[in-house]
């Protein structure tokens, strides 16, 4: 396919996105599967200009006065694909696969004629309207930086599996692909994001992902990981595991010595850690199924236990932007109840002295500093220690600060740590 055909495609699986409120990665295979020819460098190149309109969809429409899928498509491939006005001129001539001819109205808004500092905050940073107070309260003046920080293209991060390798083993067979160390992460890779038509490698299909040597997993999910600080033969529930990517990095932790209890209400989501776990090596983990009678067992005897809440995917806008737009007043009051139902659920399998970790991909402080505030308020036995500290000493005083609100409570973002949004608070049970 030529670039007028990709921008044409792209402008049909954002009306697919937009206007039948169809996910991202439903709207792009759909397309895929209906139209065969398209090859994987086709099909990569539209999710590109996809994406890059979700993320940016708000000063996209500002620029483009409009929000129509076209404009939209058109927008991203010029404000964020590095396209030039006079190359699609040329692209959509004599091309029966592109959109009609642009217009001169529409070459003067991809030239500029619009300027974006015009636009309310809300539209600079790129977040929904409705949302925005949420994020001035959170980030003050930082505000449109933090938003705007999630509108950029992520990288891929891997986890290297300590169990089966190590970093320079890993980064040795990894750096034909552009892999390199993560800068907070001690056991982390990264390849960074390729800009225009450019795309990721297939991590998968290499010999340390097949033999376990290496997880697919964002660095800030690596960091809260070791900010739980697991030790070796302890015993550590995650008691909203999901898939498992936390649950497989805290048994190498431990050195898989120990116990890892991985549980999800939700069978469905938890059924990868059973494979997961067994290519990792991580035999430490002991995957129980629901309902949470299975759990009694476990009740009031587990040195540490992982809360990764239920939460509105805030901090994860980089990777699912879709979701972004979809988000609405509703969805955040249900995460928040959630929420508060599981840190209930949870805290009874702490013991005396042991420790209770919150943590979400969101960054806001209604799903975050609201949250373990009005825990703490309501048990008493609970006291918040400080994470800060913590950070310190795995990370080091020169690594990048997340934010922090009290001083105790951490909150990764793309523009303070370069990872993915997430939350991180710590409480320990009285004995």
């Amino acid at each position: 396919m030529r670039l007028g055909g990709r921008i044409q495609a792209a402008a049909e699986v954002l009306e697919d996105i937009l206007e039948r409120k169809t996910p991202a990665t439903m709207a792009l295979r759909d397309w895929g599967k209906a139209h065969r020819f398209a090859g994987s460098k086709d099909r990569s190149a539209i999710g590109n200009y996809v994406h890059d309109a979700l993320r940016c969809k708000s000063s996209i429409a500002f620029r483009m006065d409009s929000e129509m899928p076209r404009a939209l498509a058109l927008g991203s491939a010029v404000f964020m694909g590095g396209k030039t006005v006079d190359k699609l001129v040329q692209a959509f001539d004599g091309d029966k696969h592109a959109p009609a001819k642009l217009t001169q109205d529409e070459q003067a808004k991809l030239d500029g004629s619009i300027n974006i500092d015009g636009a309310p905050d809300w539209v600079q940073a790129d977040v929904p309207e409705w949302i925005w107070p949420a994020f001035e309260n959170s980030f003050a003046e930082d505000a449109i930086a933090e938003g705007q920080a999630l509108t950029k293209r992520p990288p891929l991060d891997l986890r290297v599996n300590t169990i089966k390798s190590d970093l320079s083993r890993e980064l040795g067979k990894l750096q034909p692909s552009g892999a390199k160390p993560c800068d907070i992460s001690p056991i982390g890779l990264r390849i960074d994001a390729l800009s225009g038509d450019g795309r990721l490698p297939n991590i998968q299909i290499e010999e340390g992902y097949q033999t376990g040597g290496v997880e697919i997993q964002d660095e800030g999910s690596q960091i809260v990981s070791l900010l739980i600080d697991a030790k070796p033969g302890e015993r550590v529930l995650d008691y909203c595991a999901g898939g498992g990517g936390k649950s497989l990095a805290l048994a190498a932790d431990m050195d898989n010595q120990g116990s890892v209890y991985g549980f999800d209400i939700d069978k469905r989501r938890l059924a990868p850690l059973y494979q997961r776990a067994q290519r990792a090596g991580a035999s430490i983990i002991d995957v129980r199924q629901p309902p949470s009678e299975g759990l009694k067992d476990l009740v009031g005897k587990m040195d540490r236990v992982l809360i990764d809440a239920p939460c509105t995917g805030v901090g994860t806008w980089r990777r699912k932007p879709d979701a972004k737009w979809r988000l609405n007043e509703e969805a955040l009051q249900r995460r928040n109840n959630e929420q508060r139902s599981v840190l209930h659920s949870a805290k009874g399998f702490v013991r005396p002295g042991g420790l209770m970790f919150y943590v979400t991909c969101s960054i806001l402080a209604e799903e975050n500093e609201a949250q373990i505030y009005a825990f703490l308020e309501d048990n008493k036995n609970f006291t918040l220690l400080s994470a800060g500290e913590v950070w310190e000493e795995k990370f080091g005083a020169d690594a990048p600060k997340p934010w922090s609100a009290d001083g105790c409570t951490l909150t990764l973002t793309p523009a303070s740590t370069n990872t993915d949004g997430f939350f991180f608070a710590v409480m320990e049970r009285q004995k």
